[in-house]
């Protein structure tokens, strides 16, 4: 085999150089066989005598011998110390060329060489993507949707080149999602529908082709798949129904794309996935708790889900995974609630259906992805909400807790939520029981800390709080406010040039809040907080500079 092969080699080279094509077409064979023979072997003989530069010349001229050609490139470059060679040999511009042509056998082996070159290189997918492949692509899928091999081709190319972000634009300009509906239509097999899933899902993240989709009916396609599979316990299907719904949910991520498919709350997709909330199926519950949560990202869409009572359907999914539940559907259930409690007009609502009380249930939980959920909802329920926070406030374990997670180095998410609810139970209820209940739960020293919080909007809720807290019950609060150092940090977020307006305003009413307090009063002389004050009166903000002279002057009296 080996003779044959060199032989056959340079045969190749002679008939390529004097132009004869008689004896090409029995080498190129003899090349093929080798390689199916012994892959590593023969690329590197045909590496080794030079061959792959006339390969250009080879391919240029169109002819029988064109799609072995082809052959030959793609099993060369199946071994990954051959694909540079094939690139210095210049056999990706003429490869290219060829995908223009109408014989099938020429553009699936072409399809194959191009491939296998630029395998797992961006840098080369980069390049076919600026030669403009992939209009040529989404052409030969509609031409040739017949010839499956052709299909399978263009498939494996676009989920390659559809992970580079340079590619969105391309497909978004194309009628590719027309054609993928098209094809998956077709489909049968779980095979074939997976590889058209494996392109599907990185193009929908485009919001351009999230819409297109959504217009070519891939939804419908979804809900089919979702319908056949979801009683079925076969592998693939319970992977079918997983894919499906994810995909659901990932085009619900587009503005555009949600907007059309609530369609007022009366869409019937819409009504489809509201159906999969009380579903026996884990995926089915969490898909759909995931699209309320993305169909509640405006407030018409909210209000109206409210209305028509999906709060309901998420308080009995969540009863339902209470103990021992599943964690990615408290997640997303809580997500929804969340979102559901942003407009004022809704908070009210989801308090008297007992929303609290289902999310406190969640309250032992140990992972950190609920908790962050659950601190969320209940922020946004009690938001303008006074009686239900000072219900919440003067719940002793729900304020333990958020003390405890106020400590949750690990998990920044939870601690920056736990110290917001904290403020905002205060801030909200504005009740001496709360700040009783906070201060003997010792909360005050975190939000003392948070003060100094790279978040303005942080500082600002932890300063308001702590200025409450000093107004209805200086005395409880001293030995804390001593402890947690506020006069310093107060005095060092007055000295900051970058503290925004509303942060030294805050802190100021906070100074004048604490004087009263015998302690906390020496602290203020020793620091000389008159002079930090004083510069302040010239301040470019006018109520910072007017609370300064008011400041100034209750400093002065006090001194």
């Amino acid at each position: 085999m080996a003779d044959n092969l060199s032989e056959a080699l340079k045969t190749l080279k002679l008939s390529s150089a004097d132009g004869t094509s008689d004896s090409v077409e029995s080498c190129l064979d003899c090349l093929l066989k080798a390689l199916a023979h012994n892959n590593v072997e023969a690329s590197e003989k045909i590496q080794e005598m030079g061959v792959l530069p006339m390969m250009p010349s080879l391919l240029a001229t169109q002819n029988s011998c064109t799609p072995k050609v082809a052959n030959i490139i793609a099993e060369v470059a199946k071994n990954e110390f051959m694909r540079s060679p094939c690139v210095e040999a210049g056999l990706i511009p003429p490869l290219v060329q060829l995908l223009n042509c109408k014989d099938q056998e020429v553009l699936l082996q072409t399809g194959r060489a191009l491939g296998n070159i630029c395998y797992d290189s961006h840098t080369l997918q980069a390049q076919l993507i600026s030669m403009g492949v992939i209009p040529t692509l989404v052409q030969l899928l509609g031409v040739h949707s017949q010839n499956m091999p052709l299909t399978e081709m263009c498939l494996i190319a676009f989920g390659n080149l559809a992970e580079l972000e340079s590619s969105k634009e391309q497909f978004a300009s194309t009628n590719i999602a027309e054609e993928l509906v098209r094809l998956f239509r077709k489909q049968v097999e779980h095979e074939k529908k997976e590889m058209i899933f494996e392109v599907l899902a990185p193009l929908a993240e485009n919001d351009v082709i999230k819409l297109q989709l959504v217009e070519a009916g891939l939804v419908e396609c979804l809900l089919d798949v979702v319908g056949q599979t979801v009683d079925s316990d076969r592998e693939e299907d319970v992977a079918q129904l997983k894919t499906a719904s994810d995909l659901m949910v990932l085009l619900l991520l587009g503005d555009e794309s949600m907007q059309k498919l609530f369609d007022g709350g009366k869409g019937s997709v819409f009504q489809r996935v509201l159906s999969w909330v009380p579903s026996n199926s884990h995926q089915l519950q969490l898909a759909g708790a995931l699209a309320i949560a993305n169909f509640a990202r405006n407030d018409g869409n909210c209000i109206h889900m409210v209305d028509t009572g999906i709060v309901q359907k998420l308080l009995d999914l969540l009863d339902r995974h209470v103990e021992e539940g599943n964690v990615t559907v408290q997640h997303a259930a809580l997500s929804a609630l969340r979102n559901l409690a942003i407009p004022v007009v809704n908070k009210s609502k989801m308090l008297t259906a007992g929303v609290t009380d289902v999310v406190l249930r969640f309250l032992p939980s140990e992972m950190p992805p609920v908790q962050f959920k659950l601190l969320g909802t209940l922020r946004m329920l009690i938001d303008t909400q006074a009686d239900a926070a000072e219900q919440l406030g003067t719940n002793r374990k729900l304020v333990e807790r958020l003390v405890e997670w106020c400590e949750a180095k690990d998990h920044a998410g939870v601690m920056g939520e736990s110290n917001r609810l904290l403020s905002a139970l205060i801030r909200h209820s504005k009740s001496k029981e709360v700040v009783r209940t906070v201060i003997q739960c010792g909360g005050v020293k975190h939000l003392v800390t948070m003060a100094t919080s790279e978040h303005m909007i942080m500082q600002n809720e932890a300063l308001v709080a702590l200025g409450l807290i000093a107004a209805l019950d200086l005395d409880s609060a001293e030995k804390d406010f001593v402890g947690a150092t506020l006069v310093p940090v107060l005095h060092k977020l007055l000295m900051e040039e970058k503290s925004a307006p509303e942060i030294k305003y805050n802190s100021m009413i906070l100074i004048c809040s604490v004087m009263g307090s015998e302690p906390l009063h020496k602290e203020v002389q020793s620091l000389a907080f008159i002079d930090v004050v004083s510069k302040l009166r010239t301040h470019e903000n006018k109520t910072v500079s007017h609370q300064a002279s008011l400041t100034e002057q209750r400093l002065t009296a006090q001194s």
